[in-house]
């Protein structure tokens, strides 16, 4: 290896060291977990409205979206023309030349949320080449796993900062999934952590936009951008988490759970607002941040502007960590960051190496096999056992 080579590495190393942590962890993350990507689930999700008296309009709306429609995008859709509706005089839109009112289309949402929740909750697995059949989880038998967030925890702060917790601020996890992985596994550790809720199973969510972040006494913080599959809104207003299948409390039974497409006007309301408000100060206050990210395919515009915003001022002091799989090129918003001016603190792992802003890829494998460390599995390895060691 080339001496500047190596000195990237023991750079990376150094970076996943350092005390002020931001992780932003995407639905890759879960994958191996038993939970499936927006693809199949979005096939699940609509296999399992076939018999649904809604299928004729969730059909009349994929049709009017683009191929590459998954799930989140047919919730925003309906969440739409919900909007449209309301405004209109007659309470009602027209779609695929039927009229529909609003209770419909709500109806409608709240069943993709149920079947959604259901998915993520138990676990599945579609079939494929390796798997001729569907693997399917349910309420008897689970498939859902948490054995690799419990190793990439214990790999992180179990190891990488062990008996610093005294002295080191609580690492902030930043995630869009709706699963519960992340808090299980930071439980099973032992690792005390606050989501913004207070109570036990059944919690009530106490935290507000403009809230600060309690400072002391927590290892992780968990923050989801996009809800959660145990999140429920309250008649009253109120946001609860509650345990699966319990009566109480009463709720009206709709799970908090916004897609990305109608991000902007959910989150300027409690609680993705308060989300996105600690994620904007956690990136923009000024320190030595590691901003890691791993899992997440770069779609979301929102989070991308936030993070952009955030590194583009003059004092930031923020260096990205992205673990990423590269297809045909990096992703787009990727390839301009590193090209951007504040380039320079952008680093790109992929199957094909290393990238340190416009330098790259480095590392990559003299046969010409592909890197595992862009995976979460991966991440977990350069954790516990060092960038050297996963090239």
């Amino acid at each position: 290896m080339e001496t500047v080579d190596d000195g990237y590495l023991q750079q990376l190393d150094e970076f996943l060291s350092r005390p002020n942590q931001i992780w932003l962890l995407g639905a890759g993350v879960s994958h191996s977990a038993g939970i499936p990507l927006m693809n199949p689930l979005t096939d699940r999700v609509m296999e399992l409205s076939a018999a649904s008296t809604h299928k004729p309009l969730l059909d009349a709306l994929l049709a009017e979206l683009p191929d590459n429609t998954h799930i989140e995008h047919l919730l925003s859709h309906v969440g739409d023309y919900a909007t449209l509706a309301n405004r209109n005089r007659s309470q009602k839109v027209t779609i695929a030349g039927i009229e529909y009112t609003i209770a419909a289309l709500e109806e409608a949402h709240f069943e993709i949320l149920k079947h959604i929740s259901e998915t993520v909750r138990w676990g599945y697995r579609a079939a494929s080449a390796d798997n001729n059949d569907a693997v399917i989880g349910s309420y008897k038998d689970p498939m859902v796993s948490v054995k690799y967030h419990l190793d990439f925890l214990n790999a992180l702060i179990g190891k990488r900062q062990a008996g610093l917790d005294s002295r080191r601020p609580p690492i902030r996890f930043f995630t869009t999934n709706y699963d519960t992985l992340l808090e299980d596994a930071l439980a099973l550790g032992c690792f005390p952590y606050w989501d913004g809720f207070s109570g036990g199973s059944v919690a009530f969510r106490n935290h507000r936009y403009g809230d600060k972040e309690p400072t002391t006494g927590f290892r992780g913080h968990v923050i989801k951008l996009h809800g959660s599959i145990d999140w429920h809104l309250g008649d009253d207003g109120k946001v609860w988490r509650v345990r699966d299948r319990d009566l109480y409390p009463e709720r009206a039974g709709r799970v908090l759970i916004y897609p990305q497409a109608t991000k902007y006007i959910a989150t300027q309301r409690d609680p993705f607002a308060a989300q996105f408000d600690i994620f904007r100060r956690a990136l923009s206050n000024g320190s030595d941040n590691i901003l890691a990210i791993c899992g997440y395919s770069f779609g979301d515009d929102h989070i991308n502007q936030e993070i952009e915003f955030a590194l583009s001022t003059p004092s930031s002091k923020t260096t990205i960590l992205a673990f990423c799989l590269e297809s045909d090129a990096l992703p787009p918003v990727l390839e301009a960051w590193r090209r951007s001016p504040w380039g320079k603190r952008v680093y790109v792992m992929t199957q094909h190496g290393l990238y340190a802003g416009q330098i790259g890829p480095l590392h990559g494998r003299s046969d010409g096999s592909s890197l595992s460390w862009w995976t979460f599995e991966g991440v977990t390895n350069v954790l516990q056992n060092g960038a050297e060691g996963a090239v």
